[in-house]
């Protein structure tokens, strides 16, 4: 076989995959658009349950923390230890217990997150220059330093939307693309299906 047509069938193989499973990326992507429309219409229950979800496993993680640190060799790895556990229980109880705090934290973080990647972006937008696309990373960015900028004008009332509404349109799209990904994986099995037919003629 050719390196040619070696590179043919690696260049074909995602797209056989896609054809061979557009039905469950399809039923997947509906999902994860359907409860990303639920997230954007209830905003402050998705926040909330986020931070409770946060909350819980902060206390998991603290548990582990702590047979981690029964188990260390040296009693200075087991304080490091058990004090990082204390303060898993103590962050996880605190957000389970006030989920709304939970939300403040979350939205500060979301803030600095939209912050430092739009600054990042604007950089290598810029760095891009000679390139054709250069205006649309810097774009990016700018758009990144417009939501932080919003999210802290409006602090701290934001932190009773943002998290949830930030959260249900990142599932809105990656269900929607998913679903994108899965039409054009059923056309392909369908032009597949044809030829096999036309063949077998």
């Amino acid at each position: 076989m050719s390196s040619e047509e070696t590179s043919t069938i690696q260049m074909n193989r995602p797209v056989a995959d896609v054809s061979a499973t557009w039905r469950t990326l399809m039923i997947v992507g509906g999902i994860l658009a359907v409860m990303g429309v639920i997230a954007i219409l209830a905003p402050f229950v998705t926040g909330v349950a986020l931070s409770m979800l946060l909350g819980a496993l902060l206390i998991v993680g603290a548990a582990l923390r702590g047979i981690h640190a029964f188990g260390a060799k040296s009693w200075t790895g087991a304080l490091v230890q058990g004090g990082i556990a204390i303060l898993y229980t103590v962050a996880g109880v605190a957000l389970i217990a006030n989920p709304v705090y939970g939300l403040v934290s979350l939205t500060i973080l979301l803030i600095a997150y939209f912050l430092v990647d739009g600054l990042l972006e604007i950089a290598m937008g810029l760095r891009l220059r000679p390139d054709a696309n250069w205006g649309w990373v810097v774009a990016s960015g700018v758009l990144g330093l417009v939501v932080a900028a919003l999210l802290f004008v409006g602090f701290p009332s934001t932190a009773l939307w943002a998290v949830g509404l930030l959260f249900g349109v990142n599932l809105l799209a990656s269900g929607i693309s998913m679903v994108m990904v899965a039409m054009d994986g059923r056309s392909h099995a369908r032009e597949d299906a044809a030829s096999s037919a036309a063949r077998s003629v």
